[in-house]
């Protein structure tokens, strides 16, 4: 793993024991980083009619989703949705070597299934603690189950909170912290940030947010959580809830997440880039630098990768900047649409397209080159998973495992 990846990771504490290096436990991988550099990827496949090249496998899907595969122990948990209007919420657990289908669980939907059509129930990304995998809908149901299935608790969010609406459709990404599940729940209606206890499902703590929509993820920066909306970057304390601080600096993004930097600096996407070092609680953050460039686009959350920030603008060019001070090092046109977020592992910047082209780009900082375009013939909006030299990508109808060596 590069330097400015672990002194991130130092920020990012409270993972169970169970995790183990190589795993991918929740969106973006470790700590949110989306950064793999634990093994040795492939750089090069094909998926057709005709051919296959470094494909372990596949496995049919029984539904809709726009979930990432989180991966722990071995064990790769994906969601679905299906049935009429969605309102089946589908939980799967495969082997992450062979393929091989373990347990498929479902629950029916409580909440509102209306969304815009290019989303669906199965947005956002479960997270693993190695032992459990919970799973957030849509629809505001969670679920709990253990490595083999069992159910281990279920919520219905707007069975306790009737007023939760959101008629395009929800996407935030639960994360897993220090025994507690952190489950932002920002809509039209009663909106929360909760932390739920990961053993009962019951709330630790839950304190009210604005009643707007809001798509992002939260990050875990040692024993704070970073969250935010259009309006403010905030912290909250991990134990309590406690808000730390906040920071009104123009407008921030309401679906890219923020990201840690090397020395723990907060890199928030917006209407700028900003590099935010936070300090003592209740003392306002200092802005280390803007970038109106690196702002990135309406979808994918920028990526910090040796020292370096890759930020995917709304025409799809590929932009690169200095990590210490902002300055923009060159731009890379990759062909769009593009909805995952970049991911970084063998030096190199793994970027998916909707049309299920990969672009693996080499790059220095003078440039960066595509190395290989690689198709699986599937349209994919999922940000990949990337786990002990594998790679998976999903679509509504299939998971795919790239790696060197065949499997089914």
């Amino acid at each position: 793993m590069t330097r400015g990846a672990v002194l991130s990771l130092t920020f990012v504490l409270g993972s169970a024991a169970s995790i183990n290096a190589g795993d991918w436990p929740q969106f973006r991988g470790p700590g949110g980083l989306a950064v793999a550099d634990d093994a040795r990827f492939p750089t090069r496949w094909t998926l057709s009619a005709d051919k296959r090249e470094n494909i372990r496998w596949t496995a049919d899907l029984p539904g809709r989703g726009l979930s990432s595969v989180v991966v722990a122990n071995g064990r790769a948990y994906v969601t679905a949705c299906d049935g009429p209007h969605q309102v089946q919420l589908i939980t799967l657990c495969f082997d992450a070597r062979t393929g091989k289908k373990l347990w498929q669980r479902s629950i029916l939907a409580t909440g509102s299934t209306n969304c815009h059509p290019k989303t669906s129930m199965a947005a956002p990304t479960p997270a693993t603690d190695g032992q459990h995998v919970y799973a957030l809908f849509a629809t505001a149901d969670l679920v709990a189950y253990d490595r083999d299935g069992n159910l281990l608790w279920y919520r219905s969010l707007t069975g306790d909170y009737p007023s939760i609406t959101n008629q395009v459709g929800m996407a935030s990404s639960p994360i897993y912290a220090k025994g507690r599940v952190i489950v932002p729940m920002d809509n039209s209606g009663e909106s929360f940030l909760a932390a739920v206890d990961a053993q009962t499902g019951k709330n630790v703590w839950r304190i009210d947010r604005p009643r707007d929509i809001n798509w992002v993820t939260p990050l875990l920066r040692g024993d704070e959580i970073i969250f935010q909306n259009p309006e403010e970057l905030v912290a909250y304390d991990v134990a309590t809830g406690e808000r730390r601080w906040s920071l009104a600096e123009g407008r921030r993004s309401e679906i890219p997440s923020p990201i840690l930097g090397a020395h723990g600096e907060i890199l928030s996407p917006g209407s700028e880039l900003i590099a935010v070092q936070p300090g003592a609680p209740g003392e306002t953050p200092q802005i280390r630098w803007k970038s109106s460039r690196l702002r990135g686009a309406a979808h994918p959350t920028p990526l910090f990768y040796q020292n370096r920030v890759f930020a995917l603008n709304s025409s799809f060019v590929l932009q690169c900047g200095d990590a210490t001070t902002g300055k923009h090092l060159w731009d890379l046109r990759i062909k769009g649409p593009v909805s995952a977020s970049p991911v970084a592992a063998n030096g190199r910047i793994y970027v998916v397209n909707e049309q299920g082209q990969t672009f693996v780009i080499r790059f220095d900082d003078r440039e960066g080159t595509i190395e290989a375009t690689n198709s699986v013939g599937e349209e994919i909006l999922a940000t990949p998973a990337f786990s002990e030299g594998s790679i998976f990508l999903r679509s509504d109808k299939k998971l795919i495992c790239i790696g060197t060596g065949e499997g089914n």
